[in-house]
């Protein structure tokens, strides 16, 4: 028993650590850029000694690859979440998207580098995480093709719409409107914004059938 609480404790501080050094990586690397971010200063910021970085990441490309793997898959927790809640509440579809669009405004509103940071490396072809990242960005998407999918299924939605293409539209939708609202609009509340995008989404899928 003593050798599993051992264990388990273990096991925590370092999911603490890691926590710290994705927080400080994230933060540094959004201010500055992935190339300009020492490994030294990552450390410093996270308040642990420079080995520790080594010891929990082979390298700050790896530490960064698995930056993307963890916010996205927090990501992709919050929209599931979000999607399944409705569902046992009896929600539509419809209901549905828009409490994942919330979701996500709040993931948002919580870790606003780490989506600038997300965002800007979509764009970017050249880096070794590139093959992860896609992965990562199909796993988020996939919650929302899923529920259009279900949508068209029970004659909710249109069977014309292009399931992908949707999905890939309504996350882009939620991920700019926000960085736009970080960045230019700051005074505006998360509800209101999220009552402008769901407006939104009233219009254009709901409206599709």
């Amino acid at each position: 028993m003593e050798s599993s609480s051992a264990a388990s404790g273990g096991s925590t501080r370092r999911e603490a650590t890691r926590q710290k050094l994705y927080e400080a990586a994230v933060t540094l690397i959004a201010e500055q850029g992935f190339s300009a971010t020492t490994v030294d200063e990552i450390a410093e910021r996270a308040g642990v000694a420079k080995g520790t970085v080594y010891y929990n990441f082979a390298s700050k490309s790896v530490l960064f690859e698995e930056l993307l793997r963890h916010g996205v898959g927090l990501l992709t927790a919050s929209l599931r979440e979000a999607a399944e809640r409705t569902a046992r509440e009896g929600g539509t579809k419809v209901d549905a998207l828009d409490a994942m669009i919330r979701a996500g405004l709040v993931f948002i509103d919580r870790y606003p580098a780490f989506t600038q940071l997300y965002v800007a490396e979509l764009w970017r072809t050249n880096r070794a995480w590139q093959s992860t990242l896609m992965v990562v960005r199909q796993q988020a998407v996939a919650v929302v093709e899923d529920v259009l999918r279900e949508g068209v299924a029970g004659g909710e939605f249109s069977d014309e719409i292009d399931v992908p293409l949707t999905a890939a539209a309504l996350v882009g939708m939620v991920l700019v409107a926000a960085l736009d609202w970080k960045s230019f609009q700051p005074e505006r509340s998360l509800d209101d914004v999220h009552a402008a995008l769901s407006r939104l989404l009233q219009g254009r899928v709901s409206g599709c059938r």
